[in-house]
């Protein structure tokens, strides 16, 4: 008889197979759910419409987390945003990734398990000064809405990171726009914690 251990109740179970021998695996939950129950699950998110700066630079706003623990690494698991309003101008979204010389929580940043404890490894902010970016994710586009420039680019925009992205102490990620914008994007990130 085969057994597998549970990590749920700690302890071995009989595991079941098909008329085909194949292994009976059934689907519990989604791939963050036990990181979101044990409580390693944030997420920030702009409040209301935030106005972006061009391009790959030092004096930036938009949305950032910065990992501001000593034994903490903080994996990116999702990115995303959408429109409130009509971008101005017309270009591309990424990611990109610096330190902050003065990190601060400007952005509430949410523990996934409802009504737990808010980070403290982790700030998320609004605006900053970057030091040192550099640009490591271009996305998609963003435009307007009613001239030649739109790219009928309907969200969800949800970027699926597959923890491919890590902020070990001391590093930061930060949205950009290849154009600055007026006040029209919401943006949103998704990352756990866990020991370095």
């Amino acid at each position: 008889m085969l057994t597998v251990y549970s990590a749920h109740d700690s302890h071995f179970i009989n595991a079941q197979a098909d008329q085909f021998a194949n292994l009976k695996v059934v689907p519990s939950g989604g791939d963050l759910q036990e990181a979101a129950l044990a409580g390693r699950l944030f997420t920030a998110c702009n409040s209301t419409k935030v106005a972006t700066t061009a391009g790959v630079t030092t004096t930036w706003t938009g949305l950032c987390i910065s990992n501001v623990s000593t034994n903490k690494n903080a994996i990116v698991h999702e990115f995303g945003w959408g429109l409130m309003i009509a971008a101005d101008v017309a270009g591309n979204i990424g990611l990109q990734t610096c330190s902050i010389a003065a990190p601060a929580a400007a952005v509430t940043a949410y523990n996934c398990l409802d009504g737990e404890a808010t980070s403290s490894a982790v700030y998320a902010d609004d605006g900053a000064t970057l030091v040192s970016p550099r640009q490591v994710r271009t996305f998609g586009e963003y435009g307007t809405e009613d001239t030649a420039t739109s790219f009928f680019n309907h969200g969800p925009h949800i970027v699926n990171l597959r923890g491919s992205l890590i902020l070990p102490p001391g590093r930061t990620v930060a949205t950009f726009t290849t154009l600055a914008t007026t006040a029209c994007f919401q943006f949103y990130f998704l990352w756990e914690e866990v020991d370095a």
